[in-house]
């Protein structure tokens, strides 16, 4: 047991003064507010729960900043997915665990405690089957354990090059699955995050270009019951194959075809109707934002205003990994709105309300449920996933409760966090990670192979 004290937390109700935190067995065992710190009580200033980053590709944090050079022809994300084929061809098991595991430090030190890792590198790099059909998901969780994040692991389901079934592209060779193939690498899956703390599983459709109808129907039940995430509508060329092939747009399909509902995400979903955005709010499934990589990718701008208005949940995930943090998603994310507008404080609720408390508040809510996450947040039963920040940071100074959380995501960034748990363990300290510098040179060291 463990008992932690703050000068303020943010707990479900609201933020409340001199709050105790018990902690047992990984998970919060009690919460008192109003109670001066007892003796034995490690103290801090600031507590957040921490937040999930609900989509990420792991193995592309080895070739952040590789595809910034112009091509011959005009750059988008069509001709950076070639780059992001070589490199994930050239990848070793090892190379996939030692780029995770230094990603996963990285996403602790800036304040998201679990990952949703919509995992597709499946196969050998000339695309046979390894031995273990879960060999490379097995060093995604042998990162995960190394770094103490919690895990939400989402094989991906990737069988075409396109819609309709087309043949998939060489460079797909390590995605390919056929379904006989997925089901065994559920059944891997499941058991190398067996005894991972925390972790859990759901299941990733990759897209509509990747997979057919049939294939949809046939995999789903391979969830269980746990999450379903998909990625959609991303691109307008996505768009437009879409509805050359199905004469629907591929949010509609999705909504007219398939059964979604709270246990799904759609990744991106940046070009929707207005129809469209009132069916995804109604489903009340999850929207997967990733407003750093969208912008990476010139994806678009997602309609968050409206989706907010139609009643929409959303997280946010960290996806391409090109840059990692809490706070640069949310802040992306409103600024892309203030773009998008010409106003200011677009997320925001109404008059008087702190647009940092908003979106914070969505983002864990969202991110809870796209990773099947019950109870959330500094509240008993919860896992035991807390962020400090650094109350000395002069961005935070003479601030209080919701204007800390101003302060923190668009002033200050991640080096106002100051300590981590994950599971109960303070895995971040003076915001660096204990496997700071081991997890640095074991990645350096992977990437220079890589690219060499």
């Amino acid at each position: 047991m463990s008992r932690l004290h703050f000068a303020s937390a943010l707990l479900p109700s609201g933020w409340a003064n001199d709050v105790q935190v018990v902690i047992t067995a990984g998970a919060i065992a009690a919460v008192t507010a109003d109670v001066p710190p007892a003796a034995g009580d490690e103290r801090h200033a600031i507590a957040l729960p921490g937040l999930s980053s609900l989509h990420s590709h792991a193995f592309q944090r080895g070739m952040a900043g590789l595809a910034e050079q112009r091509g011959d022809s005009t750059d988008t994300f069509w001709t950076w997915r070639e780059t992001m084929y070589r490199f994930a061809l050239a990848m070793t098991p090892d190379d996939v665990a030692s780029v995770a595991t230094l990603l996963y430090v990285e996403m602790l030190e800036q304040g998201f405690t679990r990952v949703g890792e919509f995992h597709y590198l499946h196969h050998d790099r000339d695309g046979s089957s390894y031995s273990d059909p879960a060999e490379m998901a097995a060093r995604i969780a042998q990162a995960a354990e190394a770094s103490g994040i919690a895990l939400t692991l989402l094989p991906t389901f990737y069988a075409h090059g396109s819609f309709g079934g087309a043949a998939p592209h060489d460079g797909q060779r390590r995605f390919i699955c056929s379904i006989d193939q997925f089901a065994a690498l559920m059944t891997a899956s499941r058991k190398a995050i067996g005894k991972l703390p925390g972790a859990n599983i759901g299941i990733a459709p990759h897209s509509l270009r990747a997979v057919t109808p049939d294939e949809l129907a046939a995999i789903i039940p391979l969830a269980e019951g746990g999450p379903v995430h998909i990625h959609a509508a991303e691109q307008t060329r996505e768009v437009e194959d879409c509805l050359a092939w199905s004469g629907r747009r591929p949010v509609q399909w999705l909504l007219e075809h398939a059964p979604v509902d709270r246990r799904w995400c759609l990744i991106h979903a940046t070009h929707m109707t207005d129809e469209e955005v009132a069916g995804f709010a109604n489903t009340g499934a999850v929207a997967g934002l990733c407003p750093i990589t969208e912008a990476s990718l010139g994806d678009g701008i997602f309609p968050a205003r409206e989706f907010l208005a139609a009643g929409g949940t959303f997280g946010i995930g960290t996806d391409s990994n090109v840059l990692v943090g809490v706070a640069d998603e949310l802040r992306q994310l409103e600024y892309g709105q203030r773009l998008k507008h010409r106003q200011r404080n677009v997320l925001s609720h109404g008059a008087g309300r702190s647009t940092g408390r908003t979106l914070f508040d969505h983002a864990l809510a969202g991110g809870a449920q796209a990773l099947a996450q019950t109870p959330v947040g500094l509240v008993p039963g919860a896992r035991a996933d807390i962020v400090t920040l650094d109350a000395t940071h002069p961005s935070l100074a003479g601030r209080a409760h919701d204007a800390l959380i101003d302060g923190w995501i668009f002033a200050a960034g991640g080096v106002a966090i100051d300590c981590v748990w994950a599971g109960g363990d303070k895995v971040v300290e003076g915001g660096q990670h204990r496997l700071r510098q081991a997890a640095r040179e074991r990645f350096n060291a992977a990437v220079r192979r890589l690219i060499a």
